[in-house]
């Protein structure tokens, strides 16, 4: 391909977009409730929390179109968008509405995100397919690197990263991809368990709202091996499977497990063991009952499955002197888990765990590449906003097609969000010009059906 000679360019067409699928992914932000869930619930005061559905609106819309800072908000106010939106605000306005916030505003617009969610799964069945039979919540945590000195709650956390910590929940199900069901911002040195009994509590009441009413299982890593987090999946109806830590009493039960009971597998896909640094495709896996948390008292004593795969070391001279000779010989994970399935589903199933991952990856990829204000409170909201774009990002990706429906929100940002289009005025009607041969038309043509169906 080359460049043809003697063009000039101008900006000079009101009625040019650059962002024309905004048009039927807000259109489906219309019909999941957004706007009035946001005049219902949020009821941040004064000037600033006037029109609060407008503008958390507008917020929402620049995240999905490829926001990432509150200036980056003038993205939804460019050449004829003012003609197919109405109430879009500047990016100081939008700036000034998330530092009214407090931390019950915030909690607010976490009602609003639980909600919307629950419509958009109303509106996009597939967008939780199978979640009647089985779904998954992923419960992890990350750190968002800030910088400077200015913005609250910034402290070093268990990365040695200075920053805020973003803790997530997220749902899935064996055919669906994960959306969001609960988020939160916390101070950076927060430990990776704190608060996460509260946030699996909310996550899988909205998972039940949402049609997730068959079997669910709250995963999560060594980080979450505690006694609260196992009672919130047990009190919200869910069964757990959560990475142990290699502690005294657990080591111990792994060398009661006798020779003959370890089961070879090997991996269709090979995986990365990080204590090893390498890829490995086979291994051994066993399981033993097992009661954790016996320093409690006896009633919060829990009895289990102890699931373990152990690997062969590369270098068994590098374990400690003294240690036994199994554990020289082998690494060992364990997960804790009162999972029906058979022993090597629900080990498999645990390492799928994984996922949650990839989608701390796109938040900070997106909307949570920046904490855009110093006020805690208004990236708290910001975090929120964004888990609502992701879920909405999501949806739209459903309704458009197979692969959309798996890819991640920069693809449909690029394939299904991003594309130009002139505004013509047609019997009174708006009409979108869009460019011949789209790569991806008729997987546009689909979510705009799909936002514009009768409900």
């Amino acid at each position: 391909m080359r460049v043809l000679h003697n063009i000039s360019a101008e900006f000079d067409d009101p009625n040019l977009i650059g962002v024309a699928g905004l048009v039927p992914v807000m259109a489906l932000a219309d019909k999941a409730g957004l706007a009035e869930l946001v005049a219902e619930h949020v009821t941040v005061p004064g000037s600033a929390g006037a029109n609060a559905e407008l503008k958390v609106s507008s917020l929402v819309a620049g995240m999905v179109a490829g926001a990432d800072s509150i200036e980056d908000m003038d993205l939804v106010r460019h050449g004829g968008m003012d003609k197919l939106f109405a109430g879009s605000r500047a990016p100081t306005t939008l700036g000034t509405h998330l530092r009214a916030y407090t931390f019950g505003h915030v909690r607010q617009l976490d009602a609003v995100a639980s909600r919307t969610l629950v419509g958009l799964a109303d509106q996009v069945p597939a967008l939780l397919a199978g979640a009647d039979q089985v779904a998954y919540l992923d419960v992890d945590d990350t750190i968002r690197a800030t910088h400077g000195y200015a913005k609250e709650g910034v402290g070093y956390g268990y990365t040695g990263v200075k920053g805020l910590n973003v803790q997530v929940a997220t749902l899935s199900t064996p055919t669906a991809a994960p959306v969001l069901a609960g988020t939160r911002l916390r101070k950076g040195n927060s430990s990776s368990a704190h608060g996460a009994p509260r946030l699996i509590g909310d996550a899988l009441a909205t998972a039940r709202r949402a049609g997730a009413t068959g079997s669910v299982t709250v995963r999560a890593d060594s980080a979450y091996y505690n006694h609260a987090v196992v009672a919130a999946a047990g009190t919200g109806g869910a069964y757990f499977s959560i990475t142990t830590r290699m502690d005294k009493a657990v080591t111990a039960a792994i060398s009661r497990i006798p020779e003959e009971a370890w089961v070879d597998i090997r991996y269709t896909d090979a995986i990365w063991d990080e204590a090893e640094g390498r890829w490995i495709s086979d291994a051994q896996v066993a399981e033993v009952e097992y009661t954790a948390f016996t320093s409690r008292k006896k009633s919060e004593h829990v009895t289990a499955r102890l699931i373990v795969r152990r690997v062969k070391r590369l270098n068994p001279q590098a374990v400690k002197a003294g240690q036994d000779e199994l554990f020289a010989t082998y690494r060992y994970h364990g997960v804790f888990t009162d999972s029906p399935l058979t022993m090597l589903a629900a080990e498999a199933s645990h390492r799928d765990h994984a996922i949650v991952e990839q989608v701390i990856a796109d938040l900070k990829s997106g909307p949570l590449a920046h904490a855009p204000s110093g006020s805690f409170c208004a990236n708290s909201a910001w975090t929120v906003l964004a888990a609502i774009a992701f879920n909405l990002t999501r949806a739209a990706g459903v309704l458009a097609s197979a692969r959309h429906a798996r890819a991640r929100p920069a693809t449909i940002r690029d394939e299904l969000i991003k594309i130009p289009a002139r505004i013509a005025n047609r019997a009174r009607r708006l009409h979108l010009h869009l460019p011949t041969n789209w790569p991806w038309q008729n997987a546009w043509a689909g979510l705009y059906a799909g936002a514009y169906a009768p409900a």
